[in-house]
């Protein structure tokens, strides 16, 4: 095989993604034909309903794992964060490149920071994690569902009259909006998406071609990090319908876990942590899932399902 099809969303962050793994696979292998299938997915298609209400992660990325399934591409690349916990029989996660900043950033032009927005500012996010997060953090505010790319996003603080938007701040960085981020949340403050700021390159199992060529693509590191993620939002069964939250980072020897699960008013924020060997990535995920549901998080979860 010396031509790889990339499947990909249309959107200018997705096709900076695309492209990114395709200048990786190239540069790895002059001479590589790579061409990209632009797809267009339902996520893309419903704008004027939040995800949690049409559902959730699977939108953005069916279409694409469908056509990879028919043989019309070779691989997928996706935001991880967008991936359900389970992927279809025949698909696989065959690399996970670097990650890059998982965290949230404030865009407020005016008020530049979320401890200086008005009492009463509106605040545009797509997400329930972050909305939940943020009323936590300022009950006073009044969470707007804004939903289209990163830039149409932006462009609502004036179309909408809104004091700030959230996004992810890799986002922001690949795009070359990085200035746009007036306040960058530390993890602490807003505990991060599951896989955010990583990439997935989806491909099928056993084709072995594809496989030889993606796997120089991995970062070790991050595949634990994400490894763990995914095994919290699978044992919590999470998707965009319940604020859940996940971040894991290396410690030394040990793979550190955070966890979140809140009510989607933000009264009620559920936090765990714990820590284990790097090999136990996935146990480690289990085990702070396990831990949020003998404090209550059932009770948060159940109404989602």
């Amino acid at each position: 095989m010396t031509r790889i099809r990339i499947g990909t969303r249309r959107s200018a962050l997705a096709l900076w993604q695309a492209h990114h793994v395709a200048d990786l696979l190239r540069a790895q292998e002059p001479g590589l034909e790579v061409v990209l299938h632009e797809l267009t997915t339902q996520g893309d298609q419903i704008l004027d309903r939040p995800l949690a209400s049409v559902g959730g992660k699977g939108l953005f990325v069916k279409e694409i794992e469908a056509s990879l399934l028919r043989g019309e591409i070779d691989l997928a690349v996706h935001s991880l964060k967008d991936l359900p916990a389970a992927l279809p029989p025949g698909l696989c996660i065959g690399a996970v490149p670097a990650r890059g900043d998982p965290r949230d950033a404030v865009c407020s032009p005016a008020f530049r920071t979320l401890a200086q927005l008005p009492h009463g500012a509106r605040v545009g996010t797509s997400s329930l994690r972050r909305a939940s997060q943020l009323l936590a953090l300022r009950p006073d505010l009044q969470i707007v569902s804004v939903r289209g790319n990163v830039q149409t996003r932006l462009s609502k603080l004036e179309s909408e009259g809104l004091a700030a938007v959230v996004l992810a701040h890799a986002g922001l960085l690949r795009l070359g909006l990085g200035d746009s981020a007036t306040q960058v949340l530390e993890p602490s403050a807003m505990l991060p998406a599951v896989g955010q700021g990583a990439l997935a390159i989806e491909q099928r199992e056993g084709d072995a071609s594809v496989t030889a060529r993606v796997a120089k693509l991995e970062d070790a590191a991050t595949r634990v990090a994400v490894e763990a993620e995914r095994a919290f939002l699978a044992a919590l069964e999470g998707g965009c319908q319940v604020p859940l939250a996940a971040f894991a980072e290396l410690r030394g020897e040990l793979l550190h876990l955070r966890g979140l699960v809140g009510a989607p008013d933000g009264t009620v924020m559920l936090r765990e942590e714990g820590e284990l060997p790097v090999p136990d990535a996935a146990a480690l995920g289990r085990a702070v899932a396990a831990a949020l549901r003998e404090r209550g998080a059932e009770e948060i979860l159940r109404p989602a399902r």
